[in-house]
């Protein structure tokens, strides 16, 4: 999906989708400018973001790396696009002659773009989740091979076998597939591109990924943005993976009903719908299996956090991709 030409004379609706847009991609502010002088990989300005947490050495500074590829369907626009959209729209906003004309010059600054920055979801950075130990057992993990299914994301992803509750439940869909769960709590999109892009996406060649991350974007990151992020993990795992069918998982829901991280969640999710091909990707969204009528989580699926899941949330969400990934698996 290539952005439209921009020409004179907008019609209004094609408008109301830029102003819908505008509104959640100005959200997020830019990158902080480098405290100090450095350089990150592939030569790219060092910004250090924050440090690991918790006990032992301090980790190295996070530092802010080059930016990936995009699908076009997921996305931003670029620099120069931002210039040419908000030209071409403050040029139909002046000109504008209808009964909305008054509302177009009120809002104006809604309607139109924020300049552009560097959107970190879609970087190859070193999130303190992928330095250390758990980093460097999967690429060893990885140089090993002999892996069939690869599990990718966050938390929900790695607390499949945190407890011997939640361990009975992955035996249960997955103790006759081999198996390995790369996922980290606590990371992003970011990190997962940095981590199958220094070894953890080389030496082996799956027949399947799962892949759901995301929702450590929502802090910080548009909906749009957390969307860009998602496809350009997309694109390395079909660059190291071209064989492998990828299963696409929807961010579950978290929060309460009218939180706005839901709302979030449903956008972004919307968004990397546009991802499935129906030949190397298949977008599934499981999330309304964990909720009741009313958009509550069912009793005793998920922790009081209203994020991750507990044995009976992981047994829902096995029964509910197994037949899927047998077919991707064949």
């Amino acid at each position: 999906m290539k952005l439209p030409n921009v020409r004179q004379g907008f019609r209004l609706s094609i408008l109301a989708a830029v102003v819908c847009g505008s509104a959640v991609f100005a959200q997020s502010p830019a990158p902080a400018a480098p405290a100090a002088p450095g350089v990150g990989q592939s030569g790219q300005p060092a910004v250090p973001v924050g440090r690991g947490q918790g006990r032992g050495p301090a980790l190295p500074p996070v530092v802010i790396g080059p930016p990936a590829p995009v699908p076009p369907e997921v996305a931003l626009p670029t620099a120069a696009e931002v210039t040419q959209l908000n030209d071409a729209l403050g040029k139909f906003i002046a000109g504008d002659r209808s009964t909305t004309a008054p509302l177009l010059k009120r809002y104006e600054h809604v309607v139109l773009l924020p300049p552009f920055h560097v959107n970190t979801a879609a970087t190859y950075t070193q999130t303190a989740q992928r330095m250390g130990p758990r980093h460097e057992g999967f690429v060893e993990r990885a140089r090993q091979g002999n892996i069939d299914l690869l599990l990718h994301g966050d938390s929900i992803t790695d607390w499949w076998v945190q407890n011997d509750e939640n361990k009975a439940m992955f035996d249960k869909y997955f103790a006759n597939i081999k198996t390995a769960n790369f996922a980290v709590a606590g990371d992003t999109t970011q990190g997962v591109l940095w981590g199958l892009h220094n070894g953890e996406g080389q030496g082996y060649q799956p027949k399947a990924v799962m892949l759901m991350i995301g929702t450590n974007n929502s802090g910080g990151s548009t909906a749009p943005e957390i969307a860009a992020g998602i496809g350009a993990v997309i694109l390395e795992l079909r660059s190291n993976f071209p064989d492998a069918k990828i299963l696409l998982l929807a961010i579950f829901p978290r929060g309460l009903p009218g939180d706005a991280v839901r709302d979030k969640i449903a956008q972004v999710n919307k968004l990397i719908a546009r991802l499935d091909d129906q030949k190397h990707v298949f977008f599934l969204d499981i999330g309304a299996k964990f909720l009741d009528e009313n958009g509550v989580f069912l009793p005793d699926s998920f922790r009081p956090d209203n994020l991750h899941p507990v044995a009976k949330g992981y047994d829902i969400w096995g029964q509910a991709v197994q037949a899927k990934l047998a077919e991707l698996l064949k």
